[in-house]
């Protein structure tokens, strides 16, 4: 088993973390005590055709928002500890953000999600392989018109420009991918996402 670097990170509590994935409550209605129902994110349209499982429909599904992205992510167990990379707040979500990958061409459906990682302590050896563990979570759960931009905070790591040349080169990503023990250390941080 590897030594521990941080023995003592500073743990959020997982019920104070932003999410959409927790049950729904139930409410009263505003005509009285005796109307209560969970209330849907949307109306339900029982009239529309089924969706046909096309590309294009692909491209032009409903939107994803960072909170979304967030509860994809938050759930990751890190490396070296049985918590999550939300309650070490090595993600959070006011470090990630959505933005249009050709902002000259209005029409495009391609986006962009940024991840900002904030390491622990500033020497965290596993801070690549945490990198991995993100974009390897957004690439198998985003539709393809998402492209990944997972980096390291700056300020936040000794060594955070070199760190993010590695998750920026695909080539590298690609190889490190094809590594089976650093697959297999992804698959257990991966264990936990819902």
């Amino acid at each position: 088993m590897a030594e521990m670097q941080n023995s003592n990170p500073t743990i959020l509590n997982a019920a104070d973390l932003p999410t959409r994935l927790r049950p729904t409550t139930t409410r009263k209605s505003e005509y009285g005590g005796i109307f209560t129902s969970a209330l849907p994110l949307a109306p339900v349209d029982f009239e529309s055709p089924p969706s046909s499982d096309s590309e294009d429909d692909n491209l032009l599904e409903e939107p994803i928002d960072e909170q979304e992205i967030y509860d994809l992510i938050s759930s990751i167990s890190d490396p070296e500890h049985p918590i999550s990379l939300g309650e070490l707040a090595v993600v959070s979500l006011p470090d990630i953000m959505i933005k249009p990958t050709l902002p000259d061409v209005p029409d495009s459906p391609l986006q962009t999600v940024t991840v900002l990682i904030t390491p622990t302590i500033t020497h965290c050896s596993l801070a690549t392989v945490i990198g991995l563990g993100v974009r390897v979570r957004l690439e198998q759960s985003l539709p393809s018109r998402f492209r990944m931009d997972v980096r390291i905070k700056e300020g936040t790591h000794s060594t955070g420009d070199e760190v993010n040349k590695q998750l920026a080169d695909k080539e590298r990503v690609a190889a490190a991918l094809e590594n089976g023990a650093l697959m297999g250390v992804i698959a257990k941080m991966m264990e936990t996402c819902h």
